[in-house]
């Protein structure tokens, strides 16, 4: 049973199972396309612990694994099941990537803090008290200097939007994702103590990576 009903994050297990193929289906293959620069725009460097908030298959994780040397470390959480196998499927001879399975939508402490905390089109499907959860763990995970990365829909007025880009944004996406488009998350992050903020823009400026850096 779904605990946010007009969530599209919460998925069912078929969806989970097939969710590489359905990313790429669902985006027209877009996805693809945009994510390795979005991780290469991560700056990730050799020694950095991630932390991967809503990890999935693993997908993202195995690009940002590229550029890691031996001290560096990947922790991925997420809840589904069929996610986890398909991700520990993914780094199945490797030490220093790490699966947990656990909500990111209620507080938790794994008792490490991490260079850099990642989340990947997630954040969106949440309602927006449930957005606060995951921002709070995200900087009580974070050493100071680090960096929050939200690799997710910018901001922009949909009614702007091309009439056919906008009818299968509304075909796709729940109205939360409406919702989280409108806000300015700049702003909103500069109130849980984050600042330096850094965008690399995709998809004609409809898809971001906003970096935000915890206050030392």
């Amino acid at each position: 049973m779904k605990l946010y009903p007009d969530s599209g994050v919460e998925l069912n297990p078929f969806i989970s199972k097939n969710y590489d193929k359905v990313m790429n289906l669902g985006s027209m293959g877009l996805y693809k396309r945009f994510i390795n620069q979005a991780v290469a725009d991560m700056n990730i460097s050799s020694t950095d612990h991630v932390l991967d908030l809503g990890c999935g298959t693993g997908r993202n994780a195995r690009l940002m694994y590229k550029y890691l040397g031996d001290k560096g470390k990947i922790t991925g959480l997420d809840i589904s099941r069929e996610m986890e196998q398909q991700f520990l499927q993914k780094f199945k001879n490797t030490d220093n990537v790490i699966f947990v399975n656990k909500r990111i939508d209620t507080g938790f402490d794994l008792n490490e803090k991490f260079d850099k905390v990642f989340i990947s089109f997630v954040i969106h499907g949440f309602p927006n008290k449930i957005r606060d959860e995951v921002i709070k763990n995200a900087y009580k995970h974070l050493k100071p200097g680090g960096a929050f990365l939200i690799l997710d829909f910018a901001e922009f007025d949909m009614d702007k939007m091309p009439s056919l880009h906008r009818k299968i944004f509304q075909a796709v996406e729940c109205k939360y994702a409406f919702d989280y488009i409108k806000r300015d998350w700049k702003e909103i992050l500069k109130g849980y103590g984050f600042d330096h903020f850094e965008e690399h823009f995709y998809i004609k400026k409809y898809v971001r990576l906003l970096k935000a850096i915890k206050k030392s």
